[in-house]
């Protein structure tokens, strides 16, 4: 297992997967600026690195994935200007998991809320314990989600995403399944083994053929349906021209395991 160096995180590659940790147990996983850019610095890895195929986001607290965004640093004395420079590590992140070229998945033990929620909406697919809860309390403390709010109204149906926001309530495990925000509940000791069964599923599929859709996925989100469906056309004309949709196809008819190229 390869690690790297940080303070409020923990970055380490074991075969085909790169886990990044959220560990600042004094803050409870606050999204302190110094968080972020570490969080950003090990997305830039990982998108660098040909070895990492899928990203874990997880939390060294059983409780608390995170508590959400720093809310000392929002009351403290800096100017409207610099908070707003502050505020664009936010979008940064969301947009780095976007933007990855490789699938990445949330264990969710504990609390998911504020902040971390977007975190967790802007990667591909969570996991979560039974005992985990999502929500945005921000309201309660005279805030606003709103770096939140567009992933959330992308995850959620409108009302339930406006009951949310508004009454800065909590939602259990299974409700948030059943809300859209969470993709697959399993009891507490098992989320370990439901992420790294995804995970290995995920590492076994073409890289070059993943990239690809993810970032297809990312495009075409808010495109118009017929500029999505042009662009969606060229794409799948990139991939029928590489080496591992013909490998893949390939293999499906010989009923052996596909061996990916790259290419």
């Amino acid at each position: 297992m390869e690690e790297e160096e940080f303070e409020k995180i923990r970055y380490e590659v074991e075969g085909h997967v790169a886990t990044i940790t959220l560990d600042d147990p004094e803050t409870r996983n606050s999204l302190s600026d110094q968080l972020l850019d570490e969080l950003l610095c090990s997305l830039s890895m990982a998108k660098s690195d040909d070895a990492v195929r899928v990203v874990v986001l997880a939390s060294s607290d059983e409780k608390v994935f995170s508590a959400g965004g720093n809310l000392s640093a929002f009351g403290g004395d800096a100017g409207t200007i610099d908070k707003f420079r502050g505020a664009e590590r936010f979008p940064a992140c969301f947009k780095a998991f976007g933007t990855l070229g490789k699938p990445s998945i949330v264990s969710a033990k504990g609390k998911v809320l504020a902040g971390s929620l977007g975190l967790a909406l802007a990667c591909d697919l969570i996991v979560a314990s039974e005992e985990a809860e999502f929500g945005t309390p921000e309201i309660n403390v005279g805030l606003f989600p709103f770096m939140i709010m567009a992933l959330i109204y992308r995850n959620v149906p409108r009302k339930k995403a406006t009951e949310m926001l508004l009454l800065g309530g909590r939602l259990g495990a299974e409700e948030a399944r059943e809300a859209g925000l969470v993709n697959r509940v399993v009891p507490h000791a098992e989320v370990d083994a439901a992420v790294s069964e995804w995970a290995g599923m995920l590492a076994s599929k073409s890289p070059l053929i993943m990239r690809l859709g993810k970032d297809a996925i990312w495009r075409q989100m808010d495109m118009g349906l017929e500029d999505a469906l042009d662009y969606l056309r060229s794409q799948l004309a990139i991939e029928l021209s590489t080496e591992d949709a013909i490998e893949g196809v390939t293999a499906f008819f010989e009923k052996r395991e596909p061996e990916w190229k790259g290419r």
